[in-house]
């Protein structure tokens, strides 16, 4: 996908390596979530949260389109992303709260840390990588109890339309037995997605799926203090 030289405009899709601990500030997860629990990462990118979680007793599967890549490539690429990750947030710095992470430097260090450990993982726990993209995904219904997706859908609002947000969560709440938690909404820029968040809130209901907003004490950019969480239907 080409797009003029912008300082605006990220690119293409970053793969980012987030930790456990980011994934639990991100996501409100509790440690019985934690525990013999089947969850979906989607899209799991480069982060250490399967390779953590799955050290705490859970039952992670990451799918990305990525993991098609030969291991040895996909350690290199994370390193790298990183380093293009750290970049853009150094350039946009004052669109971000740093208070979690304490410093763009401190910030670099727990990507980094999160992308060698995926590099490790990947390589000796190849089945837990499932080369996968949305909006279909190639797991029964209601495969796993829980359900992340964080840093695409909405993140990437300039090149995903309404339809591929709505057909993504369809799929991402088929494969879910309970809940499946988004964030952020916002786009990659910071701005707010409301007007796409309440016709795809409203598209899903028609459609049978429950949602609602749940507060997260994680905040990099600023305001994004928001998850979106589907229920499953009849609370299967």
């Amino acid at each position: 996908m080409e797009h003029p030289p912008d300082a605006d405009v990220l690119g293409e899709f970053l793969i980012s390596a987030r930790s456990l601990d980011e994934y639990r500030a991100i996501f409100a997860l509790t440690d019985t979530e934690l525990r013999d629990r089947r969850i979906l990462d989607c899209p799991g990118g480069a982060a250490s949260f399967t390779a953590e979680a799955s050290e705490l007793g859970a039952y992670v599967t990451a799918a990305d389109p990525i993991y098609a890549r030969p291991s040895a490539e996909l350690r290199a690429l994370a390193l790298a992303e990183t380093d293009r990750a750290s970049a853009w947030t150094r350039a946009h710095r004052d669109g971000y709260l740093w208070d979690w992470y304490g410093s763009p430097d401190r910030h670099h260090a727990m990507r980094a840390a999160a992308a060698a450990g995926f590099g490790t993982d990947i390589t000796t726990n190849t089945h837990r990588y499932i080369a996968a993209s949305l909006p279909s995904l190639p797991f029964a219904d209601n495969s796993f109890d829980l359900v992340l997706s964080s840093h695409l859908l909405f993140s990437y609002a300039d090149r995903l339309d309404a339809e591929f947000h709505v057909a993504a969560l369809l799929e991402l709440s088929r494969v879910a037995s309970g809940e499946t938690r988004l964030y952020p909404l916002v786009d990659n820029l910071g701005r707010p997605q409301d007007e796409l968040l309440n016709r795809i809130r409203k598209q899903l209901r028609d459609k049978g799926i429950e949602t609602s907003l749940r507060a997260t004490e994680y905040e990099f950019h600023h305001g994004a203090t928001s998850l979106l969480v589907l229920h499953a239907p009849g609370g299967r």
